[in-house]
């Protein structure tokens, strides 16, 4: 997110988004581990007889997503049980007591609403201190639905970089359907119009950044075929408000063989500014170049690296791989310091300073800029802590904010350009609380919290370890009933991620208590490598080839719920999205013995062909790529499209994806669906008709979707 955005658009290369907490023949012989051994199927990508549904809106393909979802919905909606879950997951999205998330900005607290009025939403401002009232009052600033009523188009909010130098002005993001791709437009906050003659970006994958008053850098398909492999674009150029396109001047060029270049503008409370361009060369690796006096100069910071804000003058950065610059080390996961005039005046012979250096259990979570100060969240396994680190003569001191313990602790918002900034505390038990914490006088209030949506009452959370294949201990948070009988009867729903580094901790969601805990229901969420709980180490152990080691975890996680008589496999099902639908579509092929339930959610499926759908050709670095023999004969082997057996036998799954889902697509839910169709075995396939990557396009849209996933999970390991 730029410095100054409410909200950040899809702009640039993003992993398969972790989906929120849950809305959610003869057996083959098996080794030890419980990876099939039977002979592989014949490898269906060459001369694939589901090519056609890799067309994504074709006539063809969705009369056959017609005819899947009218199947089943007549399984699961008219199930008894649907009308209630739709109707209370609906209350719950819809509630008007929700606490309003808050975004610092120009001294006013914004927020982006939805409800059942305004289904697509508003984005509206009021001040600090009304906010902060039992009920405030807001001033509507932008009205979506208005916009969409007015133009006829299916407009979705996809956010506002206000970082300007004018501080009025303001890049809105709108897509259409929630497609990644997004269209731009400026927009003045103090007219609540979009500017006349102001800059009007038409649909693409596009990253933009605010160069000056009166220009901006943006990275786009200035003609057909400037885009890399993985459909992002490699080319930025400076263009003038009011100018065409085509007079825009080239600032950078990547090459087709990078994953993607965008310039970004980092500015803090101080007036400092630093313009610059990120050129991917992989997901996870980076070349930074920064505008200095004598022109873009590479920045010779760690490939694993990025820039993270600043304040005060002093550029923050956080390494992401091990680092020695003058004549310093520093570990993977440090965050460091560097004063910018140093910098501008030479990128390569820098001279950083250690801000935060992670212990043995530790990450970083994330970081955020206030005038003179930064706060910073991290885990410690994996329970959230916040600190506020002030900069001084003698390096940065700390001071830890009192929150509470056991829970997940991240900065909503923090006012770049004063003292304040919103934190926010969430366990799986009690309602999302919010803070207003003062760096300055080092105050901390608390300001609203969420309303209780289920009844925690007759609950408890316990953190256990289940030992992975390779010895390794895997920590996983389990959310049961108090009075808990250890029968193995208990239905119960695991559910994990397990990559791009990305973190799972408690979290408060109302529609799993609703909908599962409080019908008594069992919830455990799986801290399995791949993620970031326990720093780039965490993640890298499960890279590529050395995926197995993921999988095995959540399989070691499943068995630990099976030997402490939690539950069983006729008990037990299991829930992931988009990475963790690829993660759920593995454990349906590898372990189908393991689980009566399995819920793949917008997932990857075909992994010899992820490279050739959508955005696939990006997440090289996290799968590995076909194109290398090695990396090609692990993919065929972890492939769930690839390993499909007629002579296997597997629980009936929920697949659901997305229409308008241009990041991972539908294509992989679609062909694994079709597939399992012509081995004639069960299935429940649902496709969302719009919403991107996601569970729907609007909240009853998402309370739809949550409704039919646990009418399935009810009607698998309840009954």
């Amino acid at each position: 997110m730029a410095c100054g955005s409410v909200a950040s658009a899809q702009a640039v290369p993003a992993s398969p988004a972790v989906i929120a907490t849950p809305f959610v023949s003869p057996l083959a012989s098996a080794t030890p581990g419980g990876v099939l051994t039977t002979a592989p199927p014949s490898v269906v990508p060459y001369g694939d007889p589901y090519l056609w549904l890799e067309a994504q809106e074709s006539a063809r393909a969705l009369s056959w997503v017609k005819a899947e979802n009218a199947k089943t919905l007549s399984v699961l909606q008219r199930d008894t049980r649907f009308p209630k879950l739709f109707a209370d997951a609906l209350a719950i999205g819809e509630a008007k007591d929700r606490v309003p998330s808050p975004q610092f900005l120009n001294g006013s607290v914004f927020n982006f609403w939805r409800d059942a009025t305004h289904v697509r939403g508003i984005w509206r401002k009021t001040t600090l201190a009304n906010y902060a009232s039992a009920v405030p009052t807001w001033q509507t600033v932008f009205d979506v639905d208005a916009l969409a009523k007015r133009e006829k188009k299916n407009w979705f909010w996809e956010g506002a970089d206000c970082a300007s130098p004018q501080h009025t002005r303001c890049l809105v993001y709108l897509s259409e359907g929630g497609e990644d791709a997004v269209t731009v437009r400026e927009f003045d906050l103090a007219t609540q119009a979009f500017v006349p003659g102001g800059f009007v970006l038409p649909r693409g994958k596009q990253n933009v950044a605010w160069a000056d008053a009166s220009s901006v850098l943006v990275s786009r398909a200035w003609k057909p075929g400037d885009l890399t492999a993985s459909g992002y674009a490699f080319i930025v150029k400076k263009l003038a408000r009011g100018a065409a396109l085509s007079s825009a001047k080239e600032v950078f060029r990547g090459t087709k063989a990078d994953v993607s270049a965008g310039p970004f503008a980092v500015r803090d409370g101080s007036g400092h500014l630093l313009l610059g361009v990120n050129r991917g060369v992989s997901f996870f690796e980076s070349e930074t170049q920064i505008l200095t006096p004598r022109g873009l100069r590479k920045l010779a910071i760690p490939a694993k690296a990025g820039i993270d804000g600043m304040v005060a003058g002093k550029l923050l950065v956080e390494v992401k791989m091990p680092w020695q610059m003058n004549g310093r080390s520093f570990a993977p996961g440090s965050l460091v310091s560097m004063d910018l005039a140093a910098v501008l005046a030479d990128p390569v012979h820098l001279k950083p300073t250690l801000v935060y250096a992670p212990g043995s259990r530790e990450t970083l979570d994330s970081v955020a800029m206030l005038r003179d100060r930064v706060i910073v969240s991290i885990n410690e396994n994996v329970k959230g802590r916040a600190f506020v680190y002030t900069p001084g003569a003698g390096g940065w001191s700390r001071v830890r904010l009192p929150l509470a313990d056991n829970s997940s602790v991240g900065v909503v918002s923090a006012d770049r350009d004063g003292a304040s900034a919103f934190v926010g505390v969430t366990s799986f038990l009690t309602p999302s609380t919010l803070f207003l914490a003062n760096t300055a006088t080092g105050s901390l209030a608390k300001i609203k919290s969420d309303t209780a949506r289920f009844d925690a009452s007759k609950l408890a959370v316990e953190q256990h370890f289940a030992t992975s294949k390779d010895g390794t201990k895997i920590p996983y948070f389990l959310v049961h009933p108090k009075a808990m009988r250890m029968t193995g009867a208990n239905p119960t729903i695991l559910y994990a991620y397990g990559g791009f580094e990305v973190s799972l901790t408690p979290n408060y969601s109302g529609v799993l208590g609703k909908l599962w805990l409080e019908r008594g229901g069992v919830y455990a969420l799986a801290n399995i490598r791949g993620g970031g709980e326990f720093g780039p180490a965490w993640h890298e152990a499960g890279l590529k080839t050395k995926r197995q080691r993921i999988y095995d975890d959540f399989a070691a996680v499943g068995r630990d719920l099976v030997t402490t008589k939690v539950t069983s496999a006729r008990h037990l099902g299991i829930e992931g999205g988009s990475n963790g639908g690829l993660l759920m579509g593995v454990q349906f092929t590898q372990h189908p013995e393991m689980w009566n339930a399995v819920d793949i959610e917008v997932p990857l499926l075909d992994m010899l062909r992820f490279e050739k759908i959508d955005a696939g050709a990006s997440w090289v670095g996290e799968y590995g790529s076909v194109s290398i023999p090695e990396q090609r004969a692990f993919l065929a082997k972890i492939s769930p499209y690839n390993n499909l057996h007629a002579d296997v036998i597997y629980p009936q799954p929920f697949i659901w994806t997305t229409t308008k889902d241009d990041r991972v697509g539908p294509q992989h839910a679609r062909k694994f669906t079709a597939r399992l169709a012509e081995l004639g075995k069960p299935y429940l396939f649902y496709e969302v008709t719009e919403g991107g990557h996601g569970s729907g396009a609007n909240i009853r849209e998402s309370s739809f979707t949550s409704a039919l996933a646990y009418t399935y999970f009810m009607q698998k390991l309840m009954k």
